[in-house]
């Protein structure tokens, strides 16, 4: 199976990935968080944007640092590496996103856990799936135009 060379990697292509997975993503959110939390709409989409522009801006980071890794030490981005890489990206965000839920649901940090661990199972999920296709597409598409 062929892989994806690491770089180079353009900033558009790093913002549209970000974008994509974030709007995909932003869909889904906001429609568990009605139907599992209870959270009103608005409470819903706020929580939901703010969560999405924070994830964004540390998905584009975290995949500088990533791609970073991989030209370092020549891994495969195959299901282990992507595996390691959903574990770590949703870890990192879980830091900032768990104080601000309790603040802007008004429920306690233990809730706002809760509620973040079962988003985390959510996104482990589709983090794995969202990039695995990411990286076949790209393939294809770099394949097809070696201008890319």
């Amino acid at each position: 199976m062929s892989h994806i060379s690491p770089l180079p990697r353009t900033v558009t292509e790093r913002v549209f990935h970000a974008v994509a997975f974030e709007v995909v993503a932003n869909l889904l959110v906001f429609t568990l968080l009605i139907i599992f939390a209870s959270a009103a709409p608005s409470q819903s989409g706020v929580l939901t944007l703010v969560s999405s522009l924070t994830a964004m801006l540390w998905n584009y980071l975290f995949n500088l640092i990533f791609d970073g890794l991989q030209a370092h030490f020549g891994f495969r981005k195959g299901f282990l590496a992507r595996s390691i890489h959903a574990i770590a990206f949703e870890a990192g965000l879980l830091l900032v996103l768990i104080p601000f839920a309790a603040w802007w649901l008004s429920i306690t940090l233990r809730s706002a856990l809760k509620l973040e661990c079962g988003l985390v199972l959510f996104f482990l999920l589709y983090t794995l799936i969202f990039n695995l296709i990411w990286d076949r597409l790209s393939e294809k598409i770099k394949n097809r135009n070696p201008l890319c």
